[in-house]
């Protein structure tokens, strides 16, 4: 069977899926998620995408984005193998991680962003033991309605409600949601803003007691549009033909006006801090230089006359500074809003 083929359109909502090499195990702990979501946000940053929700299974993740340049596969090849180098250096590995290319599924917003959105946050529960698994569901379906079990229910939702690694609790508003996170999109596909986080919960809620009958997937045209027969249309239509907007959203600030930029706000010329070991404005535009402009670290530290190893260290020590100064971020605020409008 041929490959579906890849759509990359400007403005467009995917769902992804990355699964692991023979079915196997891709997180094997905590710091394995914790760093694939590092990676994550930095994918987000850098390749301006906008995430609109995301879950990590113990072999395979699931992410709903919507891109605003066409890069898609460039974007999830970055996360793929920069995670890959990681894990497998961890791991003292070698080899593939992830099996074959990711799986993308173009999702038209406006009739499915929202239940894509569910589906997604619902994979913690959708095991075996819990009675969802795939056959289970199948046979459920097949002899038709049946009593559930209610301790069976209330252990799903309790695990739906705790799950850590996925962006379901940000938006029923039991954790903090990440500034990488984009909520509000789905949301206001739901209605009326008030009470959204409890209505979205609701939903998802009543879909496990339901014993999750649905799946989106069966209305998927071609292996490759999650939407109407127009919409499926006009995309095979547009196929080949030049982007009306040009491809891009806005361009992307190159490395000297991001130098000129962060010179204005730390009162200083380039040339100055540029060779001053651990000094905020440096790293300040090599991390600048990473998100916005989208540059490799091997590209950056050639252009900004910086050695490979110190570049990259300079943008881990940026994060983790990032992380603790509020100062610092909301001059790095004031630098993003004043780039991103020109």
């Amino acid at each position: 069977m041929a490959r579906p083929l890849r759509i990359e359109r400007v403005g467009c909502w995917y769902h992804i899926t990355g699964r692991g090499n023979e079915r196997r195990e891709i997180f094997r702990d905590d710091r394995d998620r914790v760093h694939f979501l590092e990676l994550l946000e930095e994918a987000v940053s850098m390749f301006a995408l906008r995430l609109h929700a995301y879950v990590l299974m113990p072999n395979h993740y699931h992410l709903l984005v919507e891109i605003t340049e066409p890069n898609l596969s460039r974007a999830i090849h970055w996360l793929n193998v920069s995670y890959t180098v990681w894990f497998n250096r961890r791991q003292g590995r070698s080899g593939h991680l992830f099996e074959g290319r990711f799986k993308s599924v173009v999702v038209e917003a406006q009739g499915w962003g929202f239940e894509v959105s569910c589906y997604i946050h619902l994979n913690p529960v959708r095991v075996k033991r819990l009675g969802l698994g795939k056959g289970q569901v199948q046979r459920s379906r097949a002899v038709g309605v049946q009593k559930l079990d209610a301790k069976q229910v209330q252990e799903r939702i309790g695990k739906l409600r705790r799950y850590r690694w996925s962006s379901y609790r940000a938006y029923i508003g039991t954790a903090k949601k990440p500034a990488w996170l984009m909520v509000e999109s789905v949301m206001a596909l739901a209605g009326k803003a008030e009470n959204a986080g409890e209505r979205y919960r609701e939903h998802c809620e009543q879909a496990v007691r339901e014993g999750l009958q649905q799946s989106p997937w069966e209305k998927v045209i071609g292996q490759a549009v999650l939407g109407t027969q127009r919409y499926a249309a006009r995309l095979a239509e547009s196929l080949g033909k030049e982007d009306k907007r040009g491809g891009k959203l806005r361009k992307r600030p190159d490395l000297e006006r991001i130098i000129a930029v962060v010179e204005g706000l730390v009162g200083e010329k380039w040339s100055q801090f540029r060779d001053r070991y651990g000094d905020a404005g440096r790293d300040w535009v090599l991390y600048l230089g990473r998100t916005l402009s989208g540059m490799s670290i091997g590209e950056l530290s050639r252009r900004a006359g910086i050695e490979y190893v110190s570049a990259a260290t300079a943008l881990r020590r940026f994060r983790t500074r990032l992380a603790k100064d509020r100062k610092l971020a909301d001059l790095l605020n004031q630098a993003e809003r004043k780039l991103n409008n020109e």
